[in-house]
This record gives C-alpha cells, sequence and structure tokens, in this order.
C-alpha cells in the first residue's frame, strides 16, 4: 500500500501534476528529476544528470527526456509532454496516466485503449546510470513501443541551443548506441535489455519552454538534439530495460541490476520512513570522504548545512560514525578559526562566521550519542582549540572578540550569516554587528569544550577559558535582553539594537548551554510562537515589521528579497520544538507534535517525499527554491526524534 497518494482523477490535470516534483540521486552527486506529468519544467529537471571531472565535477544534463510511444495496429499513443513557447504542450501524453504510486520507487500506469503500460525509474547507487522498466500489464494486439531521447549535453545552470558544432554521429553498442555531442564530455549509452531497432535521424527540437524558469525571470528557451529513436516489441507481463548511463552495460544483467537496485530502496511506508528515505539521498560517499549534499536539484555541499543537518541524518541512517566520517572530512580544511563555504571549491570563500561553532556544536551532537569524552578530546580537541585561539587573536577575516567577549562579525559588501541572500550583488540582511545566534552558539561552544576537558583533564585548556563563560554569559544577556521587549535582540552593532523578531533568538533557547535563564527561554518562544511559527517552519521575520515580505516571487532580486525577510525554513523546527520542550516537557509534547504532523501533507505537495527549500511565510505556504533541502528534512527528523525521546 502506497503512503503517497495522489488524487487519480487529478492526474491529467497539469495544474495539479507540474508543481509536483520527483527528484532522486545515486548518493555520489548524480540524480534525476522531473514532474510528476513527466513534463520539465525547470531547466534542472533531466532523467540522467551528472557531475562531469573534466568540468570541475560540476553538474551537467545529459539526458533530458526519454519519449514513449505505444504502437498498436498502425496506431501511435505518444506517452511524452513538453510545453513549447507560448505555453503549448505537444505531445500530451500526461492524459493517458491512470495511476502514480510511490512504494519504494514511483510508479506510473499508463492506459491507451486496451493496452496497460507501468512505468518506473532508478538510479544505479554510485554509478552514472538510470534504468527505465517498462512493463506492458495488458495488450489485446501486438504491441511495440518506439522510444525518442532529448539530449543536451550541458550545465545545469545553462540551456541548450542548436548548433553546427554537436557532433550527431553515433557508435553502435550492445541492443542500443552511445553518442558524445561535445569534446570533454563522456560517452552517453543508451541500450535495452533486448535487441533493439535504431533509425538514426537527427533532429533539434526548438523552443522548449521551462515554466519554472519563466516564472523566476531565467531564460526559459531550450534546443535539445533527438538523434533518432528506438523500437522494440513486448508482450503482454514482458518487462523492458532502458539503461542509460556513461559506461556500457551488459544487456543480459540489466533486469537482474534494476531489481537488485529495488531491493536497496526502503518501503516509504509512513511519514517517517519517508524522510528517511530523502534523508540517504543526501549522503555522497567517496573513497576518502562522506558529505552531506545541501539539497537539489543545483546545490553541491554547504558547509553550515553539512554539520545542521548531521545529526538528522545520522538518525535517518541509524549511523553514529557518520558524524565522525563528516567531521574528519571537514577538519582538514579549517584555516585561521573558519571553515570554507564548499571544501570543493577552487577558489574556497571563508565567509561563513558561524561554521566552525556549528561544527563544534555537531561534535557535541556527536558526543551525546558517542559518550567517549577522550577519543571526543583526542580527536576534535586540537580543532576546537585552534577556532577558539583564531578568534581571541583576530586571526578569521571579518571577526574579532569585543571587550565584553562576544563576537562581533563584519566584511565589506559580504554576508557572514546563514542569512546571506544577495540582491543586485549587495547582502539583503547583512547583519554586521553582533549576530544573536552566533554568540549564543559561541557561548555553547565555550561550556561544552570546557566540560569535555574537564572530563579528561586537560587543565591547561581549562584554566584559560574558565573564566570566559562568566564573561560571555554575563555580556550575551547586557546585549541582547531587554525587559521591555520579552525577547532577544537579533543583531547590536556599536551598542544599537535590532529589535527586529527574527528566528535566530530561538536557536538561543535550544542549545544544551544557554545563557538564558528558563524564564527568558519561554518568553523568547512565546514571541516566536505567536509571530514566527508556520506550518512549515519559522518566518524569518515577522509579518508587523515594515520589511517583511510573505511571499518568494517575481525576478531574481525581488525572491532574494523575500527569502530572509519573511519566508519560512522547516530547519528552524528543530531548534524551537527543542527549546520548546525544554521548557514544557511532556507537556509540551501534543502541541509540537501537530507542528512536525503538519509537514505530512507536504510529502505530496512539491518535492514528492521529501521537504523543499523554504516556504512563503504568507499561508498557503508554498514550496519556493530548490526541490529537496538537507537540513530540512534532517530537521523534522531531529524534532521528531526529540519528540519520541520524551514519550519514552
Amino acid at each position: 500500500m502506497s503512503y503517497i497518494k495522489f488524487d487519480k482523477e487529478q492526474l491529467i490535470n497539469l495544474e495539479y501534476s507540474l508543481p509536483k516534483e520527483v527528484i532522486r540521486s545515486n548518493r555520489a552527486g548524480s540524480y534525476s528529476s522531473t514532474t510528476l506529468a513527466g513534463c520539465n519544467t525547470r531547466k534542472y529537471h533531466g532523467l540522467l544528470v551528472c557531475p562531469i571531472e573534466n568540468f570541475g565535477n560540476e553538474k551537467h544534463v545529459l539526458l533530458s527526456a526519454l519519449d514513449e510511444t505505444i504502437i498498436q495496429n498502425g496506431s501511435e499513443f505518444n506517452l511524452g509532454i513538453h510545453r513549447y513557447r507560448g505555453g503549448t504542450y505537444n505531445p500530451k501524453g500526461h492524459k493517458y496516466i491512470r495511476d502514480i504510486v510511490v512504494e519504494k520507487i514511483p510508479k506510473i500506469t499508463f492506459r491507451v485503449g486496451g493496452a496497460v503500460l507501468t512505468k518506473e525509474r532508478i538510479l544505479v547507487e554510485n554509478e552514472e546510470q538510470v534504468l527505465v522498466r517498462y512493463t506492458l500489464e495488458e495488450a489485446q494486439l501486438p504491441t511495440t513501443l518506439r522510444f525518442k531521447p532529448f539530449l543536451a549535453f550541458r550545465n545545469i545552470h545553462h540551456l541548450s541551443k542548436a548548433n553546427m558544432f554537436a557532433n550527431t554521429k553515433y557508435t553502435t553498442a550492445n541492443n542500443g548506441i552511445s553518442m558524445r555531442l561535445y569534446d570533454g564530455f563522456p560517452r552517453l549509452f543508451m541500450q535495452f535489455n533486448k535487441k533493439a531497432e535504431y533509425v538514426h535521424a537527427p533532429d533539434w527540437y526548438y523552443n522548449i519552454e521551462y515554466l519554472k524558469e519563466l516564472n523566476r525571470g531565467y531564460d526559459y528557451l531550450e534546443d535539445l538534439l533527438v538523434p533518432g529513436y528506438f523500437e522494440v516489441t513486448i508482450k503482454k507481463g514482458e518487462s523492458i530495460i532502458f539503461a542509460s548511463g556513461t559506461k556500457e552495460t551488459r544487456p543480459v544483467s540489466l533486469k537482474q541490476r534494476f531489481t537488485k537496485e529495488l531491493k536497496k530502496r526502503s518501503e516509504q511506508l509512513d511519514f517517517m520512513s519517508s524522510l528517511k528515505n530523502a534523508a540517504h539521498q543526501f549522503v555522497m560517499r567517496k573513497k576518502s570522504s562522506t558529505n552531506i549534499i545541501a539539497g537539489f536539484p543545483w546545490y553541491s555541499c554547504i558547509t553550515r548545512q553539512a554539520f545542521v543537518s548531521l545529526p538528522g541524518i545520522a538518525i535517518a541512517l541509524n549511523d553514529v560514525s557518520i558524524f565522525k566520517k563528516v567531521l574528519n572530512t571537514y577538519s582538514p580544511f579549517l584555516k585561521n578559526g573558519l571553515f570554507p563555504e564548499n571544501i570543493y571549491s577552487e577558489n574556497p570563500q571563508f565567509n561563513s562566521a558561524d561554521s566552525s561553532l556549528w561544527y563544534i556544536w555537531a561534535i557535541q551532537q556527536y558526543f551525546k550519542v558517542h559518550q567517549k569524552p577522550k577519543e571526543i578530546w583526542r580527536n576534535y580537541g586540537a580543532v576546537i582549540k585552534a577556532v577558539f585561539n583564531s578568534f581571541i587573536q583576530s586571526k578569521s577575516p571579518g571577526i574579532h572578540i569585543t571587550k565584553t567577549g562576544l563576537i562581533y562579525v563584519e566584511k565589506e559588501k559580504t554576508a557572514l550569516t546563514w542569512m546571506n541572500a544577495y540582491a543586485n550583488e549587495m547582502p539583503v540582511t547583512k547583519r554586521e554587528g553582533m549576530p544573536v545566534e552566533i554568540n549564543a552558539l559561541w557561548f555553547n561552544a565555550i561550556c561544552f569544550a570546557l566540560d569535555i576537558a574537564d572530563m579528561v583533564g586537560d587543565e591547561q585548556f581549562i584554566e584559560q577559558w574558565k573564566d570566559w563563560v562568566k564573561k560571555v554569559g554575563t555580556a550575551f544577556n547586557q546585549t541582547f535582553w531587554n525587559e521591555g521587549h520579552e525577547h532577544l535582540a537579533d543583531l547590536v552593532t556599536q551598542g544599537v539594537a535590532d529589535w527586529s523578531v527574527r528566528p535566530n533568538m530561538v536557536i538561543a533557547t535550544a542549545l544544551d548551554y544557554s545563557p538564558l535563564t528558563k524564564e527568558q527561554q519561554k518568553m523568547v518562544l512565546s514571541v516566536a510562537k505567536k509571530k514566527l511559527l508556520t506550518k512549515r517552519g519559522l518566518r524569518t521575520l515577522s509579518p508587523d515589521h515594515i520589511r517583511y515580505k510573505g511571499v518568494v516571487e517575481g525576478g531574481a532580486a525581488e525572491r532574494e528579497m523575500a527569502m530572509h525577510n519573511g519566508a519560512a525554513w522547516p530547519w528552524l523546527i528543530q531548534f524551537f520544538v527543542e527549546g520548546y520542550l525544554k521548557i514544557h516537557k511532556q507537556g509540551g509534547l501534543p502541541f509540537v507534535t501537530r507542528i512536525i504532523e503538519g509537514f505530512e501533507e507536504e510529502l505530496s505537495e512539491h518535492g514528492i517525499g521529501t521537504i523543499s527549500e523554504t516556504y512563503n511565510g504568507n499561508p498557503p505556504h508554498r514550496a519556493k527554491g530548490a526541490i529537496s533541502q538537507a537540513w530540512n528534512v534532517a530537521g523534522v527528523i531531529y524534532a521528531t526524534h526529540l519528540v519520541e525521546n520524551y514519550r519514552e
């Protein structure tokens, strides 16, 4: 029985099916994505999208789409769908969809006259190969399937245009062909598990329109090359496997390979198993490293988001060792107390003032489940000391410690906190000064490090830092708290406090070591509950603020203006839930449980089986940004785990 359900009567309604997107990864950087109807609405959609080593491992769309046609008794029924310039859909294969179920993987059922055909897609784990299984469930007449591949061979951020330089020649492969449109790309193999007839007839399909890009104000028209078509006969009850990848495969093994890959996938039986299934997609394992992809389709690994995601991802994988693997992957990249925003960048940027504090927070979460202080201090004590000493010695560009012991951040034309959206090359919310969450994380890091040092007997460290707890805690309260506001200032710059109600103060209530009293935490959470809490996370700004923007829409600059001035972010919910349960304990369970359960309906609304990057601050809180985001999925998993622990 499928947990994620769709309205069968509405599946042929594009207004219903186009906003719903499916995305799956191979856990090595590649992905496959399209809409529920099969019509690509983003330049980021594609049946096979892979990182290309020759191009800095940036993701490239190789196979954009595969159109299928059922042929019976001379009649042709095209199951594909594309949108062309002006909003014209051709063909209109979505009208043949009768059902879509999501168990381990999505399964689409088409009905054409007396024929019933099912389609299932799967990415081979850790390989650049997509498999599509077609099964003819019912047929009254002899049936042939025709397949037309739409090739792109371009960066995910760009669009393909018809040109004379594309190499339209092909090379035969076992039960198929291979092609490489441009130098530097790998060959793309397209093969079947049985003999297929291939007709080579290269042709450009012009002005395919991507609705999402049109609405976002980007270039939205693309030309794709269809090199020809394949035809394969199929009998009732028979399954045919189509394989496309960067290496040639053995056709005889395709059915077995599909079955083997399917067995690896977990069933989406309920809310939590669906989220855990989504969480698995973000883990990227290489020979010498383990990392977390920030989101799909366009994100790579983002340092801060990797650290925030770690606890939820570990719960999803039921694997404590992932803490050590990810932390060890990052530790060599620490420089002057900071981590680069992306450790794989050829030109690393050190513009995350809080990344190393989130790293220590992740170590703290690891310690909670690992409970081996000597090992923790042996492996990460040097990193913690390096961060602390860099901060107090002002080695980190843009960061210094004030006389009171708080962290002050500033860098020209640069956003240094997680609120790092830019419009017209300027930060939307620069937050120059003393940000509340960074200083809460700073206090928490000092307290945690001193506790571990005490457990292992590092007297030298204790002597150096023991007075900082009172110093920073006192300064925090004097700086960010004012009895007349009943919440924390979001930022203090040169003695001037910004009393905008933002969610960053909630982090201070959730940390294991908080400089706030219980009564202060309670008041902060009460204000957040009243002004920021939505069914999709916490708003980034209270609706009563003059700069509040409750809808993420318009051109790039307009959308960026809203991202941190009103849009809701699900990852913040884990800190609200943790802070709320610390104050209300089991008495708070009914309320936070309802909040978490509210995310359930989202699993069938936008990113199927996952949680998107951000949401409108205004009801009905529609999804915006990337289809699937790691720290959002991980945050809801972590919040659910907290609830379960309190129940126990």
